[in-house]
């Protein structure tokens, strides 16, 4: 066995090196590029920046909602489907950008997202009918949201170990801070150059992400798994089996997995409904445009508030990182259910204080929602189970706000609307409670497996040298 066994043992330690996510992980170059190395946590600030140019962008779309009503005169309803095509093209693509990532380099991947996030804008400028901003923003940009938001966000999570919620509570802040800073700005563009000249506007500011994207150092580990498998092969199942790698489809055969997928599905039909509407909702109780903005960035104060204080507040491990983000998701719900109510009294500081609060339960969630993910399928697979996520959660997005509209069009406001979105994120929380060990007042250790095409290629390597191997017929050898 001396003679081959030394590949099968540089296959295995090449695996291990590529899941070793240890402080002391070192590259070819001798450099330190561990979870907790300076490296790592400019991966953070690129984070920020590529999140605040997706989701802070989303977040003030509503500022266009009543534009685009008024200049193309169709319902709340068909102006809403824009917003959710993008939402849904993002998280469908996803899996197909971590297949992606798996397959060559994140940074070609992201740099790629950010170019075409940039041209669906700027094209989305030039719109004449509803059809072409469905195509544009909805389906080009959104293309280019999947394969930036996923591949960063896994990337921060498999090159932080320690006080990973907070690293993501800071990188996920950004939404929040892009909000705030970007909603009154947009107001004024819009007032200044129509609403064409402000997406072109956002369209330039969208190409940037092409620099976060740059950030990325070249994966090696990826690059060792490529010379494992570099011996050409045309066996159809074995194609499938490294498709089935790179999109980490096994985890689909797990309940732990599937039951938290459906969570976070049900989650996603109403999270994003305050983002559409709440300018529209504040703009039908009475208040004016701007009043309406700084209502969404008043929002985006305190949505950084509960990413970073909720990101630290987990990381010190009094509480269970689930139990925190149920605790969360619930106030969040609530808080939806309430924003209504609060406008019927006409009280712009009622309506204030419960988007404030409102905004600080969403931030509070949303960096612990992929916190929790490396627990529920281990670090080496979160890629392609964050893809994964992203897809199944997509007809929720699709279909959220939309249905928020068509309840608004036939009730004649918004209250049925923000209750139903509201009561999604309540029920999703029933369900995360069947989560095994999910009553257990400490985490249970997280799974690690080896991907099916690594595994397979060490056994095929063992069997092979076997077969090659000269038979031992020495007594001490059968023996």
């Amino acid at each position: 066995m001396t003679r081959v066994s030394a590949p099968c043992t540089s296959v295995c330690s090449s695996f291990k090196d590529m899941n070793n996510h240890g402080p002391k992980a070192k590259s070819h170059s001798g450099e330190a590029e561990g979870p907790n190395g300076d490296w790592s946590w400019v991966l953070v600030g690129a984070l920020f920046i590529s999140t605040g140019l997706v989701f802070g962008l989303m977040r003030i779309m509503g500022i266009f909602f009543v534009e685009f009503v008024n200049y193309f005169e169709e319902s709340s309803q068909s102006i809403s489907w824009i917003t959710s095509i993008s939402l849904a093209t993002q998280q469908f693509f996803s899996p197909v950008a971590t297949a992606l990532c798996n397959a060559y380099e994140t940074r070609a991947v992201v740099m790629t997202g950010g170019f075409l996030s940039g041209l669906g804008l700027i094209a989305a400028s030039q719109a004449t009918c509803l059809v072409h901003l469905y195509l544009s923003m909805g389906v080009i940009t959104g293309l280019g949201w999947a394969l930036v938001f996923t591949p960063m966000m896994a990337t921060v999570v498999a090159n932080i170990s320690q006080r990973r919620a907070l690293a993501l509570g800071l990188g996920l802040s950004s939404i929040g801070i892009f909000s705030f800073t970007l909603s009154p700005l947009f107001q004024l563009l819009v007032e200044m150059y129509t609403w064409r000249g402000a997406l072109l506007i956002m369209g330039g500011l969208s190409l940037n992400i092409m620099v976060c994207g740059a950030l990325i150092r070249p994966q090696w580990c990826s690059k060792a798994l490529k010379k494992v498998d570099s011996k050409p092969r045309s066996s159809c199942a074995t194609v499938l089996r490294r498709v089935s790698s790179y999109l980490e489809l096994p985890v689909l055969l797990e309940r732990p997995y599937l039951t938290y997928t459906a969570t976070i599905t049900i989650f996603n039909a109403g999270y994003f409904v305050p983002y559409v509407h709440l300018v529209a909702l504040s703009r039908m109780t009475g208040f004016s445009e701007y009043q309406a903005a700084f209502i969404m960035s008043a929002t985006g104060v305190t949505d950084i508030l509960g990413r970073v204080t909720t990101g630290w507040f987990s990381d010190l491990g009094y509480f269970r990182t689930i139990h925190l983000l149920s605790l969360w998701v619930v106030l969040a719900g609530l808080f939806i259910i309430l924003l209504p109510v609060s406008s019927l009294t006409g009280s712009y500081a009622a309506l204030m204080a419960i988007s404030l609060l409102y905004g600080f339960c969403s931030g509070a969630l949303s960096s612990l929602v992929f916190a929790v993910m490396p627990m529920i399928v281990g670090v080496e697979r979160v890629m392609g189970a964050l893809g994964l996520l992203q897809l199944i959660e997509s007809g929720a997005g699709l279909l959220g706000a939309p249905l928020s509209g068509l309840l608004k069009d036939m009730t004649g406001n918004y209250t049925v609307s923000f209750i139903v979105a509201g009561s999604f994120l309540i029920v999703g929380t029933l369900i995360m409670t069947t989560l095994p060990h999910y009553f257990s007042r400490t985490d249970p250790p997280p799974p690690h497996r080896v991907p099916h095409d690594v595994k397979d290629r060490g056994v095929h390597l063992e069997l092979e040298h076997i077969n090659n191997s000269p038979s031992d017929t020495s007594p001490k050898g059968a023996q």
